[in-house]
């Protein structure tokens, strides 16, 4: 549980830290996109890259984005097996009703790495940008649909107060069970019902902390005046700076390699 590293900060000062956010959000849209669009391993490697290039410059341990990816591996695992066992063509191995062919194995291989690099282009923006900077971001980029009435202050702060709080609840509930096991709870040993009810002592105090923890949030927002983004400063204005606009130019020259490797040769994914 604790390898779960969404919302999670890492203070720096690479070149990445120094991006505006809101560059940073566009580039992670963009990564994905890429990423859906790809339908061969060429246009596959360029997307890839595109994200490694980012998690490279970004200076963050490598172990904080292997963490990422340990959370959700059976995901991964779950899905691959499934593509090997549901691809096309003449099959090369057959187990009952089962076979493998080529075409699942590269569908297998296709969609992991799809699911893998998803991960680490959320991680690289969560890793390189405060909550403060994504709610600015955010709220920055939505500002247009203030004409139509729709609350974007407050839209962007809930999301960023949600995704500041998963760590937050991640750490309580490690604590909590850690206090639960002292006390002589078995949450290991026995079925799948067993282990569901030895949880039970653990989320009724979750769910308490949690609600205490929005309490006093609340309270110290109203303490503070707060009454939504109306008539409000900023400390620090957003602005683009030259090495904003030279990472949208190599973003650029990226995008016509991707096409182009996207149409030139053939696509590899298919069910």
């Amino acid at each position: 549980m604790m390898d779960i590293t969404i919302g999670q900060f890492f203070p720096g000062k690479s070149i990445m830290h120094k991006i505006d956010p809101r560059l940073k959000i566009c580039l992670t849209i963009f990564s994905i996109v890429l990423l859906f669009m790809a339908q061969n391993f060429l246009s596959l490697a360029v997307a890839v890259a595109f994200i490694f290039i980012g998690m490279l410059i970004s200076k963050v341990p490598v172990k904080l984005y292997l963490k990422s990816i340990r959370a959700v591996i059976f995901i991964v695992v779950f899905t691959s097996l499934l593509n090997v066992f549901y691809g096309t063509g003449e099959p090369i191995a057959q187990f009952w009703v089962f076979k493998v062919t080529v075409n699942g194995i590269l569908n297998s291989v296709f969609i992991s790495t799809r699911i893998i690099s998803l991960i680490l282009a959320s991680s690289v923006l969560t890793f390189t940008t405060s909550p403060t900077q994504l709610t600015d971001a955010i709220e920055r980029l939505l500002k247009p649909l203030t004409y139509i009435k729709v609350p974007v202050h407050e839209f962007a702060m809930i999301m960023t107060i949600a995704l500041r709080f998963v760590p937050l609840l991640l750490e309580e509930t490690d604590k909590i069970m850690q206090a639960q096991k002292a006390r002589g709870a078995d949450m290991e040993s026995g079925g799948m019902v067993q282990r569901i009810k030895a949880m039970i002592p653990v989320l009724i105090p979750l769910f308490v902390s949690a609600f205490r923890r929005a309490y006093d949030l609340a309270t110290a927002m109203e303490s503070r005046c707060y009454h939504g983004g109306e008539g409000r400063t900023k400390m620090k204005i957003l602005k683009m700076q030259k090495s904003d606009f030279f990472v949208i130019l190599l973003v650029l020259i990226l995008l016509v390699v991707f096409l182009l490797s996207n149409r030139i040769f053939p696509p590899v994914f298919m069910m």
